[in-house]
């Protein structure tokens, strides 16, 4: 490795790491001065008001990373970097401060749902877009696209990765590791296969923003993310996995496990009879608290889950071999849905809970 690239990827790190390691705990201390707070209630079980203004820390070290990355003397084959950076940003920007707004009054769903296609529109504009997918059988890429065809398809994946991470975070540290671990196999698959280093120093300081807070969020957390860290982090990893492209198949099985519960959850709550988007006791990780695994047992296990499935797609650049892996996984989850199911059965939804917001389409 060029000395040089090293050099940045110890920078980039080492700011994105530290800053959000000591903005977290001014994060902490504002969220409890503003009021931005979680309450004890239902399926918020933490024993007292926690901050939920996280989200702070993370989005400015990020910012700081990110516009330090695109001074690091590397080698940047997208012509086109800075507009797409610019997209990141503005739509990240506006997805935290909607978050904080969202975590002060508890909108609806449909609130959050204008404000998610809003920022999928604005990395739309500034060139964050699905072009084409590589057939994993024939190793070909797929013609182009209408316009319409590409524009729906962004919008629905940049949805559904903001509703994923929203969704995953119900549990002390398990969104903030997810999308650790997923920023780090975004950031190798970048820089070491695909070759674009200049690209991968966006991963890598959404890596060490994640590892910096994690410290401060994992159980028992002392701070939680709120929405302004949880659709920041979504929107992010999203883009991120189109920056560049390449990446999605990596993102798809990283985040292969929360992706499935998402859909499992939609599937479960229409099928009998409740609102899709009201948020219960169905999810993945409850379920495994009510079988009697502890917090911690629980974000480690989804913690090694996605490290395994993500470094398969880097050990590997056969599409049909990731294409049999994610066919591998969803079938091992399907299973554990099936036992989960037959052991535990979800409570009824929170009255008081504000809903998820479904994936924009």
């Amino acid at each position: 490795m060029p000395t040089k690239q090293a050099v940045s990827f110890v920078v980039i790190f080492g700011v994105s790491f530290g800053l959000s390691f000591i903005l977290t705990p001014v994060a902490q201390r504002l969220g409890m001065r503003w009021q931005i707070v979680d309450r004890p209630r239902d399926r918020h079980q933490h024993p007292e008001l926690t901050s939920k203004f996280g989200g702070m820390a993370m989005v400015m070290s990020f910012v700081v990373a990110v516009i330090l990355a695109q001074f690091m003397p590397v080698v940047r084959t997208d012509d086109k970097e800075i507009i797409r950076l610019v997209g990141l940003l503005l739509g990240g920007l506006f997805l935290f401060f909607f978050g904080i707004l969202d975590d002060k009054f508890e909108f609806s769903a449909l609130p959050q749902y204008v404000a998610q296609l809003i920022a999928a529109s604005i990395a739309i504009l500034f060139l964050i877009i699905i072009e084409g997918f590589n057939n994993p059988l024939s190793g070909s890429r797929t013609p182009d696209w209408p316009y319409m065809v590409t524009v729906t398809l962004t919008l629905f994946w940049l949805g559904l990765m903001m509703n994923t991470v929203n969704w995953l975070d119900g549990l002390d540290g398990l969104a903030t590791g997810v999308c650790a671990v997923t920023a780090l196999m975004i950031f190798i698959h970048a820089a070491f296969n695909l070759d674009q280093v200049s690209v991968s120093l966006l991963p890598l300081a959404l890596l060490g923003v994640t590892l910096g807070f994690l410290p401060y969020n994992f159980p028992p957390a002392r701070i939680f993310m709120g929405s302004n860290g949880a659709l920041f982090l979504g929107f992010s990893t999203g883009a991120l996995s189109i920056i560049g492209g390449a990446k999605m198949a990596t993102v798809l099985l990283v985040m292969g496990l929360p992706l499935l519960d998402v859909a499992w959850q939609i599937v479960r709550r229409a099928s009998s009879g409740g609102n899709p988007v009201k948020g219960d006791r169905g999810h993945i990780h409850y379920r495994l608290l009510d079988l009697g695994l502890s917090p911690r047992q629980i974000v480690l296990v989804y913690y090694v889950f996605c490290a395994v499935f993500g470094a398969v797609a880097l050990v590997t650049s056969s599409r049909l071999f990731k294409l049999i892996a994610l066919l591998v996984m969803v079938a091992v989850v399907a299973l554990g849905f099936a036992v989960l199911s037959w052991r535990t059965d979800p409570d009824s939804s929170d009255p008081t809970d504000a809903g998820e917001s479904p994936p924009v389409s």
